[in-house]
Formats: C-alpha cells, structure tokens, sequence
C-alpha cells in the first residue's frame, strides 16, 4: 500500500507544501480527514482518548501510533511506552517529534515482547478489517499480554448511516475506505467499526473480558479487554 497517510503527515510536520487527505468510501461522498488531527495536544483530545491514556499502565505499546500524539503524552508522564506504526514516514515523524521507542512493523505479525497495556485509539482496532479478522487479531494480541494486561480502544455503531437498511450479507461495520493525497490513491482497504454488543460476543468468544468504560452520545465508546481466567 502507498504510504499516503505517512505522506500527508511527514509533508505537515515538515511544513512542506501540502494537500488535502481525503477519505473514499463505499457508502457516501469522500470526506476530508484535517492532517493536524494527528498532532492534537491533549486539551485537544476528546474525552474518550483522554480517559484511554489516564487508563495506561506499566509497559505500554501505542499500535498504529500515527505521529506519536498518543505515545508522547505517556512518555511525559513517565510510562514506559513503545510506538508501533507500520508507516515507515510515520516513524520518521515520531522519532523527529522525540518519542524514545519507536518501532516500525505490522501487528499482526509483531510478536517481540510482552505488554502490560496494549493501546489502539482513533478507532485503531479497525484495522482489524473484518469480524473474522478481529478474532484473529485478538488472539495474536493475547500472546503480547504479559499476565494481567489490558488491551485498550475505542470504536463506535455505525447502523446510522445504513437509515435503517443495513447489508444482508455482511457486517455492517465492515467498511471499505481508500486514502487519497496530492493524486496518490491507496487501494481500497477494510475497516472495522463494530458495535458493542457484536464485541461482547466476540471477546467472549476469544477469552476475554469486556469493559466498557466511557461512551457517548454518538455511539462512540471506549472499552477495557482483559484475559479470562
């Protein structure tokens, strides 16, 4: 996939000549995603992140760190935090912005050591693309748990935007969407929103306990995984 998202991050922090990121999707008119969201200091952040970092412990790995808002934050407060991109710009940034820990790779392959908190924000556990998918990444983030950890993140319900006439044959979280920036497209690549009642039964189904800790009036919520048992 083209780094069209490290791209359009590199080029603002940079200050380099920039675009607009826009997101394409299957359901609607693209929608411009603002660059500088990657860079929100946290009176920025909405109350959903802020509860999310408050909740962090010991050794942390913020994955799809993005430009490292998340990480840095929790480096200033002393945790132990390593950040995960598999965008080689991203990394760049990250490590140019002054976050310490910084590691480029894929999660679903990622497999060095264990974590006491494993932290996915701005809906970062959609990377996950599909149901199917999510169980799988579930289980592989079991294995970077150390004993007592907690996996950390945010999605929402997205049944609103079907009007009432949600897909027969798939998921309706499952979303298709594909990055365009300065005339570069990626290819079109899934995404997952899923609603809480769905993850219920998918943790369950995986070994875990599910929390949820914050949501709001926009069907967005915040929840806590932890291991049965």
């Amino acid at each position: 996939m083209n780094d069209v998202l490290g791209q359009a991050i590199f080029d603002n922090y940079h200050n380099l000549p920039i675009g607009k990121l826009w997101i394409n999707n299957k359901y609607g008119p693209k929608e411009e995603m603002p660059i500088n969201t990657y860079f929100r200091a946290e009176e920025d952040m909405p109350d959903i992140e802020f509860m999310a970092l408050e909740q962090c412990r010991g050794k942390v790995l913020d994955i799809g760190a993005g430009a490292g808002s998340h990480t840095l934050l929790l480096q200033e407060q002393g945790l132990a935090v390593t950040a995960l991109d598999i965008s080689p710009l991203c990394i760049k940034v990250m490590k140019d912005r002054g976050v310490t820990n910084v590691i480029e790779g894929n999660i679903f392959t990622y497999n060095e050591t264990q974590y006491d908190t494993l932290l996915l924000l701005m809906n970062g556990i959609g990377l996950a693309g599909t149901i199917v998918q999510l169980k799988q990444l579930l289980l592989h983030l079991k294995t970077l748990l150390n004993k007592d950890g907690q996996i950390l993140f945010d999605s929402s319900d997205i049944a609103y935007l079907y009007e009432g006439n949600l897909p027969k044959h798939s998921y309706y979280g499952e979303i298709q969407y594909q990055y365009s920036y300065k005339k570069v497209k990626t290819e079109w690549f899934n995404w997952l929103y899923i609603d809480e009642h769905t993850l219920q039964q998918t943790a369950i189904e995986t070994g875990f306990n599910m929390e949820v800790l914050i949501e709001d009036e926009f069907g967005q919520y915040l929840t806590r995984l932890t291991q049965v048992g």
